[in-house]
């Protein structure tokens, strides 16, 4: 009886070195999807369809560059099958990158590929992470997810990729929307003020601030904590109040994740009126017009014709 029980321990143990460990998609379980910001987490949604569970690290108006990881965020990623993030820093510090790599989980950064900009800190050039301004980019974010979620999970592929395609489709139509409605702007008054340094690709993409070589006009840096290119300093406000003075802007715009006083301030020196409040880092609430990309694409260019043209 004795030798019974060993030779049957020992072939459960044998067997089990053979039994190939299930992954979610395998087991019936839908694998779960972490992604660093709503921009990127829609994206998801939009390829993953119901193949899939998405969250968002970020809520809606909430900021990348100045986020601080929760206990509760470290539970979501340790929950994580893939984690997808911007890069570039947007995420401060890489809050992203640490998680995936903490908890030992496969990472897509979204912005792989991407002919870049950069950012003048006054002391060195710094790479702009705010790619997904152009659809033409947010194309290249969706199509390095559909990779992504085809490595995951390679029985749904047809499905990824066929979701995908149509999504590509629509950021096509999308980019001639703007286009389309921008057209409706004379090139002279195409001067996009914002708070911060968010909006480059999007001023370079459909030539707005021609005398700021199609860049964005911003008082505020792009920050990001410790990262370089942090906050407003006084030789960069003069500047943009110089540069709103001299361009005739007949609006300068608020961001909905950045605190509007100091724009505000700067409206009321220039005596330039407030053109509305911009999706900038996070898309809008559930229910809201900006809930998506493309809503809170355009929404903002709705917006900004509204208020230039």
């Amino acid at each position: 009886m004795k030798v019974f029980f060993l030779k049957s321990a020992l072939f459960v143990v044998l067997i089990s070195l053979f039994v190939p460990v299930s992954s979610p998609a395998s087991s019936g379980e839908k694998p779960v999807v972490v992604a660093s910001t709503t921009q990127i987490a829609d994206f998801a949604r939009q390829i993953a369809g119901d193949q899939a569970i998405v969250k968002s690290i970020l809520a809606a108006g909430a900021d990348p560059h100045t986020y601080i990881v929760t206990p509760n965020d470290v539970q979501i990623v340790l929950g994580a099958d893939l984690c997808i993030e911007n890069g570039l820093h947007l995420e401060g510090k890489s809050w992203m990158a640490t998680l995936a790599r903490d908890a030992k989980k496969p990472l897509v950064t979204a912005t792989s590929g991407i002919r870049l900009l950069s950012i003048d800190s006054g002391e060195r050039s710094i790479t702009d992470p705010h790619a997904w301004f152009s659809p033409r980019n947010a194309a290249v974010y969706v199509n390095n997810i559909i990779k992504g979620l085809i490595r995951l999970d390679p029985e749904n592929k047809d499905l990824f990729e066929a979701r995908g395609k149509l999504f590509l489709q629509q950021l096509r139509v999308l980019d001639a929307w703007i286009r389309e409605q921008l057209n409706r702007i004379p090139p002279r008054q195409r001067i996009l003020v914002t708070t911060h340094d968010a909006f480059n690709y999007f001023c370079r993409e459909y030539k707005f601030n021609e005398k700021n070589d199609f860049l964005s006009i911003a008082p505020v840096g792009w920050s990001t904590g410790a990262e370089v290119g942090a906050g407003m300093t006084p030789d960069r406000r003069r500047k943009v109040v110089k540069s709103i003075k001299e361009s005739g802007a007949p609006a300068i715009f608020v961001e909905t994740t950045i605190n509007p006083k100091q724009i505000r301030e700067i409206a009321k020196e220039t005596g330039v009126k407030i053109g509305g409040e911009l999706y900038s880092d996070s898309m809008g609430p559930e229910g809201s017009a900006g809930e998506t990309y493309i809503g809170m694409m355009r929404e903002n260019t709705l917006l900004i014709v509204n208020a230039l043209k």
